[in-house]
């Protein structure tokens, strides 16, 4: 079977990751996904580093089919777009615990609508024709 395209990172769980039920907390698991799509999108030489000057969270969703726990570390995320438009797209995520197989359901499903913003202005800002295009490359076809 072949796998659409994805860029994978592999994030290690902290100890103040986890909550009392001993599983990552939700709110430490949006961190994970931000600390996931840094080297994919906000790195040097990457064509959407320039979202670094600027860019808004306009909506996250996270959907939890199974529990990870600090066992489980590093996690695989694995990221995609799922849509381009002109100011903004969404970053579509699984994580999964280390080890597991990626054609394996999912721990948790997420995605995030990401801004262009300009924060001279306080305003949205198209997308550029090159962030575009390298976004572009990371939807499923």
């Amino acid at each position: 079977m072949l796998l659409p395209q994805r860029f994978h990172a592999k994030v290690e769980v902290r100890w103040s990751d986890m909550d009392v039920f001993q599983h990552v907390n939700h709110a430490r698991m949006v961190t994970l996904l931000e600390e996931a799509r840094i080297p994919w999108l906000f790195e040097d030489g990457r064509p959407t580093a320039s979202l670094r000057e600027g860019c808004v969270l306009a909506d996250l969703r996270v959907r939890y089919r199974g529990q990870l726990r600090h066992e489980d570390t590093p996690l695989d995320i694995a990221m995609w777009i799922e849509q381009v438009r002109a100011v903004d797209f969404t970053v579509g995520y699984e994580v999964r615990a280390n080890g597991a197989a990626p054609d394996s359901a999912p721990a948790v499903i997420a995605s995030t609508q990401i801004a262009a913003f300009d924060i001279q202005t306080q305003r949205l800002r198209r997308l550029s024709d090159v962030e575009r295009a390298y976004l572009a490359e990371w939807m499923d076809k």
